[in-house]
């Protein structure tokens, strides 16, 4: 609509300024000494407006020339930003589909635009990395150690890389110099975690799986076997004497006191350590809070000499304890081995043959016929002593 508009003016134009030119007798006449030029209006009026194009017309193209230099800088630096974003699009896609060769030689293209050069070394760093070529990975990043503006996104990626290089100390380095920054992201948690756990710095593991858990960052599954494998080494020491276990148990918050693993474990611990007072009441405050076998295999270790209050107190405790679980093979097992050790024959013998017929384990099928056995070679009753140790080999073939 607007270009048959702009044609009907045009022919409008043109015949209003054909009317005035086929009507219009006027003259011009220039002198220029001794010269003198006669034309008509009309033809002074076209020579005008001829002239005027023709000036403009050069104006433009002197103007285009001196601006030559300046637009083909332009060109050029659209070309290379496009080549730059199509490098780091590149490297991107290759980095996902596991090309790393392809990403790392993308991400050179894209490091030649001086704004892509930080996240381009960030993914050239990772696809050495995933090559194995750690002197190519921390040849980028030593590229932007002096850029601010990705301090974080760099520490957070050499802490990722050297924890899966394996290298924790380092890693640490590094998260340490992030904590420095005042930065305290949950993804850096995780990986400080990883990094103590590969240098088996078992507190801070700890430290961190509690922070986590408080975030919800972790998976309740990985905080127990977190939780679990920490506890394992911190107790588990073989270089630990009495005061020094005692420091650790210390250091164990009130709610993981009762979880049934760790209280197992530490039960165990003191008990290897002659300290079984300790064990018991370990034991016991685990089994209040929740029942769990583990528990109750380091409470039958814990048992007190023969003719102490406490030996007599543990067998009543367990007495209890079965009328609440007349099932339970582990319990009758313990209460058997309790009784054995107090030399009430009797209940021994009913105990621990009640373990064997709902024992569903080898071992503790093993371990009821040898209390078996040294009931009856206590008792002088030989025949039945010799039936038993042939079924407890039995079972430790089977």
């Amino acid at each position: 609509m607007r270009l048959l508009l702009w044609l009907v003016a045009l022919m409008a134009a043109a015949i209003g300024i054909a009317v005035t030119a086929r009507f219009n007798p006027g003259n011009v006449v220039l002198f220029y000494p001794p010269h003198r030029i006669d034309m008509s209006l009309n033809l002074f009026v076209v020579l005008l407006v001829v002239s005027f194009l023709a000036l403009y017309g050069l104006v433009r193209a002197a103007n285009a020339t001196l601006k030559m230099p300046q637009r083909v800088a332009a060109y050029r630096q659209r070309r290379a930003e496009r080549e730059g974003n199509k490098g780091m699009r590149d490297a991107l896609k290759a980095l996902f589909e596991g090309r790393f060769g392809h990403a790392e030689k993308a991400a050179m293209r894209a490091a030649e635009l001086p704004e892509n050069a930080g996240l381009a070394a960030l993914i050239g760093a990772r696809a050495a990395h995933r090559m194995r070529e750690p002197a190519r990975r921390d040849a980028w990043l030593a590229g932007i150690a002096h850029d601010n503006t990705l301090k974080t996104a760099r520490l957070m990626t050499v802490t990722e890389l050297l924890v899966d290089d394996h290298q924790p100390e380092a890693a640490l380095e590094a998260v340490a110099e992030l904590n420095a920054s005042g930065q305290r992201h949950i993804h850096a948690l995780q990986w400080a975690m990883k990094a103590n756990q590969q240098a088996r710095n078992w507190p801070e593991v700890l430290r961190l799986v509690r922070i986590l858990d408080k975030r919800r960052a972790l998976h309740p599954a990985l905080s127990s076997r977190l939780r679990e494998l920490s506890y394992e080494a911190l107790l588990g020491g073989d270089g630990h004497d009495a005061e020094s276990l005692r420091r650790i148990w210390a250091t164990v918050p009130a709610q993981d006191r009762t979880v049934p693993y760790i209280a197992a474990r530490a039960a165990s611990a003191f008990n290897a350590r002659g300290l079984h007072d300790e064990a018991r009441a370990i034991a016991e405050e685990s089994l209040k809070a929740g029942w769990d076998e583990r528990v109750v295999r380091a409470y039958r270790d814990a048992a007190s000499p023969f003719g102490s209050p406490s030996l007599l107190a543990q067998i009543e405790a367990c007495e209890t304890w079965r009328r609440e679980r007349p099932t339970d093979a582990e319990l009758a097992l313990t209460l058997g081995s309790l009784c054995l050790k107090q030399k009430l024959w009797g209940k021994a013998q009913r105990y621990l043959e009640q373990a064997l017929s709902d024992a569903l384990e080898a071992s503790m099928v093993r371990e009821a016929h040898l209390k078996l056995a040294q009931m009856h070679e206590a008792l002088g009753q030989e025949q039945e002593a010799a039936s038993h140790y042939r079924q407890c080999a039995l079972a430790s073939i089977l």
